[in-house]
């Protein structure tokens, strides 16, 4: 029988953990701090260390560093209530077998945990510099947290995707400062911003004379980038034979420049971005297969600020201080109604939107106290347009099928059925801070089914 160790000054934690453990059929012992258990460490050695971070005296990363010093083979799991991306990077960075934010589920919890008591090796410590510029506590965002703190320690290609504006060069950029490649270059080209016929000479460089107007040699994206990290934003937008030769470069890490004769060999990692649905440009022949699926291995959705309300009062809090400072205006600080009138708006743009509006704000709004008559028209007029288009939900789900159907001649219940369960589960995680139970009841699905969905569509 294995034994598990707990370390949390929070009583009521201790107590469910340590019920839910000896129900699952674990030997349990529970400590209200680090010390405590490093003591008994002298006389004895669970199978399984997990453990909070913020606790009187020693701290839970000082406990896991002493762990992976002395006891290497013990595998130790974070878990945390301070939820940011940080405590992720700082988890997996210091050998954390993994890191669950609070609340977390309990069932998921013990199959983590079953998981640790495999073997599988722990991740090993990363000497790099931090950094943690993604601010978010929604539990979509802490998805996202834990991927990079997963991913940051290793060479793998990873497809971002989400909506324009959600900050996906940000999280490229985080997982560039927090790798092995931190000091290294980190170059970005966006697909979209260049003409079809310069793309290749964009990324791969041309020798003199190779076409009209090379004048000289030129360095390509790629050999700029090497022994760092090239990240491409909209790579849906790649023209098809680029994306052969990307795909080339992804295989043999060699290309040529356009014009030359020789091979370069180049060591880059690549990070890329899109906010178009990838699978549905394959079936229509407008990117690569092959492409796609080795792009599509690791991926990052990035969520809308829509299905992060817990974040816009984070987020415009840290934007107005941000311009404030920069424009030397007096710091603004938004009303309960106003900030309430941001919550219930769309936000089409995003992050990027919610930044721009602060900036807005900060220039405009006659007071330091922001009130619903400063805020822009769009945000204030928004209740009446989000009222007539809840009416007319049917009326553009139904055009949308219309254009879908268009250039599709079967399977659309295949295209449309994941989209909507994605929305229905992450709606239902959301309101339930991703507890998983109460989702599912709220869906009206079993709790097998929840997980089962979960994993199909790679949420």
């Amino acid at each position: 029988m294995h034994k598990i160790w707990v370390a949390d000054d929070d009583e009521a934690i201790r107590m469910v953990l340590e019920e839910s453990l000896k129900s699952a059929g674990f030997l349990t012992s529970i400590f209200s701090n680090a010390d405590s258990l490093i003591e008994q460490l002298k006389t004895d050695q669970p199978d399984l260390i997990i453990t909070d971070i913020k606790m009187p005296g020693t701290h839970g990363y000082d406990l896991l560093k002493h762990i992976n010093d002395n006891f290497d083979h013990i595998p130790v799991i974070i878990m945390t209530a301070f939820t940011d991306m940080q405590a992720a990077i700082d988890s997996y960075g210091g050998g954390a077998f993994e890191y669950m934010p609070k609340p977390f589920d309990l069932d998921e919890a013990i199959e983590i945990m079953n998981r640790a008591l495999e073997g599988k090796p722990k991740t090993k410590g990363l000497k790099v510099k931090p950094s943690s510029e993604i601010i978010g506590k929604a539990s979509s965002m802490q998805l996202v947290f834990r991927a990079i703190g997963k991913l940051a320690n290793t060479n793998a290609t990873v497809l971002i995707q989400g909506q324009s504006g959600t900050g996906k060069e940000l999280i490229a950029k985080s997982l560039h400062k927090n790798s092995p490649r931190y000091d290294m270059p980190f170059v970005a080209l966006n697909m979209a911003d260049i003409p079809k016929e310069l793309v290749e000479s964009e990324l791969f460089g041309h020798e003199k004379g190779a076409f009209t107007g090379a004048v000289d040699r030129r360095i390509g994206r790629f050999e700029q980038a090497n022994g760092g990290t090239l990240f491409l934003d909209e790579i849906g937008d790649m023209p098809l034979e680029c994306q052969t030769r990307l795909l080339r470069v992804l295989s043999n890490k060699e290309f040529y420049r356009v014009g030359g004769d020789k091979p370069i060999k180049v060591d880059v990692r690549i990070l890329a971005a899109t906010h178009q649905d990838l699978h549905s440009l394959v079936s229509l022949s407008r990117f690569r297969e092959d492409l796609f699926y080795r792009l599509n291995v690791i991926r990052i959705e990035v969520p809308k600020l829509k299905e992060r309300i817990d974040d816009i009062k984070l987020l415009a809090t840290a934007f107005l201080k941000m311009h404030s400072d920069s424009l030397g205006e007096e710091l603004r600080v938004l009303s309960k109604e106003a900030l309430e009138y941001l919550e219930k708006y769309d936000w089409p743009g995003n992050v990027r939107q919610l930044e721009n509006i602060c900036y807005w704000l900060t220039l405009m709004s006659p007071t330091q106290n922001i009130k619903v008559e400063d805020l822009p028209s769009e945000i204030k007029d928004h209740e009446i347009v989000e009222s007539e288009a809840s009416l007319d939900w049917e009326r553009g789900l139904a055009l949308w099928l219309k254009d879908l159907s268009d250039t599709k001649d079967s399977d659309l219940l295949d295209i449309v059925g994941p989209k909507l369960d994605k929305i229905l589960i992450q709606t239902a995680l959301d309101k339930t801070n991703g507890r998983k139970n109460e989702a599912a009841i709220l869906l009206g699905w079993g709790r097998n089914t929840l997980s089962k969905k979960i994993k199909e569509l790679g949420l």
